[in-house]
């Protein structure tokens, strides 16, 4: 678990500055110019990764993934959209606060229900103090 939530905070410290970048590339060739370039560049990188046995799968069983499971794709156009848009205007403490509340507030609702065949995890007081603690923490980064 600990070695999950180190994890998990590298990528929160990417994705913070792989917003301001891709906002800042945005500035010169235009939002939906950027994010074609964002991706174009991911596919690639991926691509190149994929020659290399780092994780088992194998793409052949693409075919037998229910369909909202190809949905990432489009939903991370969307999030790269969105990020360098709202960057861009608030900048990247406030945009990135806003993120992370509209994140975890998702995350509570899928853990609850279990989405997407995930295990389901209740919703308890301590979660909603957590989530109200985060969201005042988000007003207090408007002054």
């Amino acid at each position: 678990m600990f070695l999950a939530l180190i994890i998990a905070l590298v990528a929160g410290v990417a994705m913070a500055v792989q917003g301001s970048l891709n906002a800042a590339l945005a500035k010169i060739t235009g939002l939906l110019q950027a994010t074609l370039v964002v991706h174009l560049t991911a596919t690639i990188a991926t691509a190149l990764l994929l020659l290399w046995p780092l994780s088992p799968g194998s793409l052949g069983k693409i075919t037998q993934t229910p369909w909202y499971l190809l949905l990432g794709g489009l939903i991370g156009v969307l999030i790269t959209y969105g990020v360098m848009a709202s960057i861009s205007r608030a900048g990247a403490a406030l945009a990135t606060t806003a993120i992370i509340v509209g994140q975890v507030t998702m995350a509570l609702i899928i853990d609850h229900l279990g989405l997407f065949g995930l295990n389901k995890i209740p919703f308890t007081w301590w979660k909603a103090l957590g989530l109200v603690l985060l969201a005042a923490g988000a007003r207090l980064m408007l002054n």
